[in-house]
């Protein structure tokens, strides 16, 4: 489907328009964060909301409710203040392949980072992509790092992250898509009057942030010509992106709505 960029442009700002609203929140992952105003808790329910985000959207929310009451709906309290006999209620969840082990991990290492910073952005200020430091940080990849400047290792006596953990957290130097991850960017920086993205982030950029890519999604962007790679990875969420920006510089990732609004809602 070939559109002129002008038209392009207008056509896709009218689906922004059409799914950037309030009423896309009840039926959509980014819901879980929405229950909360403590920033922190934003962050940490908006993540694992996010981390979850693959299959039915309606089994992705209820299992993050899940996980949000077993921390008593206060999850930066429950992470910073649990004891260890507070762990054992974690132990029979599970998300498909994400179970208690790597729930485990997980809260240890939030546990960790918020001991030594406010905000969950931090983590993400660690290489251009914001997504290559972040997986290297959360992974204690850089053993080399004094014991004060780094999370968890097997050094301080606390878990190193399982094996099996690894595949949860997509990066770039994997050439993932990185579309959870990308989500969650979203979420946390973009801001307007819509009251959709919560845009709790100032460091990051908007005009940085890479646009989510799926399969849905992908196939969209095939359709009218803003992206030519076959595989769904993380050169061709840089290929759609960089068209992106030939539409809105500074918010090239709002096109995510209408991408997804398309892709999902509309079967195209």
């Amino acid at each position: 489907m070939t559109k002129s960029l002008t038209d392009l442009r207008e056509f896709l700002n009218r689906k922004v328009d059409e799914y950037n609203q309030p009423a896309f929140i009840p039926l959509d992952p980014i819901s879980i964060p929405h229950m909360f105003s403590k920033p922190q808790d934003i962050e940490i329910a908006g993540f694992f909301a996010a981390i979850f985000s693959w299959g039915n959207r309606t089994t992705i929310i209820n299992k993050s409710k899940e996980l949000m009451q077993l921390m008593d709906n206060a999850p930066h309290q429950f992470i910073v203040q649990h004891a260890e006999k507070d762990r054992k209620r974690l132990l029979g969840f599970k998300h498909r392949t994400f179970n208690a082990t790597d729930l485990l991990y997980f809260i240890e290492f939030f546990r960790w980072h918020y001991t030594h910073h406010d905000s969950l952005e931090d983590a993400f200020l660690r290489s251009p992509d914001h997504l290559s430091g972040f997986y290297r940080y959360f992974f204690q990849l850089d053993r080399s790092a004094p014991a004060d400047h780094r999370p968890i290792s097997s050094d301080d006596g606390l878990p190193a992250a399982p094996p099996r953990t690894y595949k949860h957290i997509a990066s770039p130097e994997k050439n993932s898509s990185c579309k959870r991850l990308n989500m969650f960017l979203r979420w946390m920086v973009r801001q307007d009057d819509r009251g959709v993205d919560f845009g709790v982030w100032k460091k990051i950029s908007t005009g940085r942030l890479v646009c989510p890519l799926d399969v849905h999604v992908a196939r969209v962007a095939r359709r009218f010509n803003l992206m030519t790679r076959t595989q769904t990875d993380w050169q061709s969420a840089l290929e759609l992106t960089d068209y992106l920006i030939t539409l809105d510089p500074s918010d090239p990732v709002k096109y995510d709505f209408a991408l997804f609004g398309l892709g999902v809602m509309e079967k195209y």
